[in-house]
């Protein structure tokens, strides 16, 4: 079974790669939704997808890119409207 989930990402997660390699896990792992930079300095997303696939790849995300250092990660169901691939978004 499919759900949707919001992401907030807070840490040092902007200007080392994150969202670009959040992308190219979400894809590998045929997750569908988006990323964006938020003005606030955290990283922002909603990805769907089987609910164990979910589970495994909010938990990679606590590692990050290289250069990155995650210190929260706050998660919440999202049913808003989701996208059928997976795309970097504007900053909001």
């Amino acid at each position: 079974m499919n759900h949707a989930v919001r992401l907030t990402i807070k840490g040092k997660v902007q200007g080392v790669g994150y969202r670009a390699w959040f992308s190219e896990r979400a894809k590998d792992a045929s997750l569908c939704g988006w990323v964006r930079n938020r003005r606030d300095g955290a990283v922002e997303a909603v990805i769907f997808g089987e609910k164990e696939t979910l589970s495994a790849f909010v938990k990679s995300c606590w590692v990050g890119p290289v250069m990155a250092r995650v210190d929260n990660i706050t998660d919440e169901v999202y049913s808003g409207p989701i996208s059928p691939d997976f795309e970097i978004l504007p900053t909001t």
